[in-house]
């Protein structure tokens, strides 16, 4: 069920990827053409990673016939994360659903402004889950404090990980640490996007 989730949030995005992705390449390539500025593969690479993700939260937080709980507001904290068996699918897409799609965020945002504690990013999150669940009433959804608080586990949990790898990367030996490798790498990391998409279109 997410395998499907996310392959129709890609298809519906595409049109919006392309477009974007189109603009800020072109963009950013005159920009680094005009200020002399070397091109770093693997570093613009993780910038349209993000823009990709990024489109790819705002299609999953509003398609409508994601809804579960069927309308209305939600103040009371767990109350929603209570009726959900832990064996259930409910459970694995809304509870687990909610904290993993957030990691990427926490993770993306603490790169990006490399806060010296988690505060930051607790604001963050809480700000961006808020008015997601504000946009969400507004369209068909549900108010639900319960995804708040999960979005904010989620972010939590990327800034965690952030402060890991960066822990993690003093140590590793040099070779991981080149250009060379992470190109590799991110390339790698395209290919399977690409191949996960075509089988995804194949399959259906």
């Amino acid at each position: 069920m997410i395998f499907n989730i996310l392959k129709n949030s890609i298809v519906n995005i595409w049109p919006s990827l392309v477009i974007i992705l189109v603009t800020i390449i072109s963009i950013r390539f005159a920009y680094l053409k005009i200020n002399k500025i070397k091109f770093d593969f693997y570093k613009e690479f993780w910038t349209l990673f993000s823009v990709f993700y990024l489109l790819l939260l705002y299609e999953l937080v509003t398609r409508v016939d994601y809804n579960t709980l069927g309308g209305g507001i939600n103040i009371i904290p767990f109350a929603e994360i209570m009726r959900y068996k832990i064996t259930s699918e409910y459970f694995l897409l809304n509870v687990i659903g909610n904290i993993a799609l957030f990691i990427p965020f926490g993770y993306i945002i603490s790169k990006y402004i490399k806060p010296k504690n988690i505060l930051y990013i607790l604001l963050i999150a809480i700000c961006v889950s808020t008015t997601i669940e504000i946009v969400q009433l507004n369209i068909g959804r549900s108010f639900d404090i319960d995804d708040i608080l999960l979005n904010t586990i989620g972010c939590s949990i990327g800034y965690i990980l952030y402060l890991i790898f960066n822990k993690l990367y003093k140590y590793l030996p040099n070779i991981f640490k080149t250009k060379l490798f992470n190109n590799l790498l991110c390339i790698g990391i395209l290919v399977i996007i690409v191949l996960c998409i075509v089988l995804g279109a194949v399959r259906a």
